[in-house]
């Protein structure tokens, strides 16, 4: 199989297209076991009934580790949502029941939010107290086992020519506590367009019932994890949201 052209590309990785499937070619900065964790992840959430474009193989292209999906024919959400601005109240509502039907799904045999948490915090460079603080208020939120998809944006969404929603990348999936991922989703909000970040919160909190206060709880920790991954130009930002006082 090999690719026709690229049809779009994310960091440390390009997307192709070939006929019926859309292949991910992964760069060395992946390892093959990250890959290979991604593969499994998404087998583990389609095997579950989440409607995802189905696996068909795991191989390589000119030596790089590569996913091989199911082509679906649509729109990103992003897509959507650019075309239609004066329809936002609208597109968020649907965005956010998407969410709501993945934590409806439980993945049991997926990592642990929680662990995985612990495991990003326990890396960062930063204060001891603070990552002391972190690691307490982690260890206090309630346990729940949801599957939470670790990057929902609407860039990770397509709908087909039907209507129909499939959720993409799957490589940070655990199963966990759902304001955990909502407050994750809000932090990509936050860093690109502030009033739909708080459009955001304030329709997944009326649909949950959830106070806003307690899925602010979650910043300063999903701030942490996101803090690891190093991405250029967050570091301040995300620094300000780990001061862990301001969401007492």
């Amino acid at each position: 199989m090999k690719p026709d052209h690229v049809f779009s590309e994310k960091a440390n990785k390009k997307i192709y297209r070939s006929g019926d499937f859309v292949m991910k070619v992964f760069d060395s900065v992946h390892s093959k076991a990250d890959v290979l964790n991604e593969a499994l992840n998404h087998v583990r959430i389609e095997e579950a009934g989440v409607n995802v474009p189905k696996l068909n193989e795991v191989s390589k292209i000119d030596g790089k580790p590569t996913i091989v999906l199911e082509y679906i024919d649509g729109k990103t959400f992003h897509q959507i949502m650019e075309e239609n601005p004066d329809n936002m109240e609208k597109l968020m509502s649907q965005f956010v029941d998407i969410q709501l039907e993945m934590h409806g799904f439980e993945v049991p045999r997926l990592n642990r939010l929680r662990g995985k948490m612990m495991r990003k915090i326990a890396k960062l460079d930063i204060n001891d107290d603070v990552r002391y603080e972190l690691e307490i208020r982690l260890a206090g939120m309630p346990k729940h086992h949801k599957l939470c998809h670790g990057d929902f944006n609407p860039t990770n969404i397509i709908i087909d020519k039907d209507g129909k929603a499939y959720i993409l990348d799957w490589s940070h999936a655990s199963q966990g506590n759902a304001s955990a991922d909502a407050a994750i989703t809000y932090l990509y909000f936050v860093l690109r367009n502030e009033s739909l970040a708080e459009l955001y919160l304030k329709t997944f909190c009326e649909k949950t019932n959830t106070k806003i206060e307690y899925v602010q709880q979650w910043f300063p920790i999903v701030a942490a994890a996101q803090l690891e991954k190093g991405i250029d130009g967050e570091k301040e930002f995300l620094l300000k949201w780990i001061d862990i006082i301001e969401y007492q």
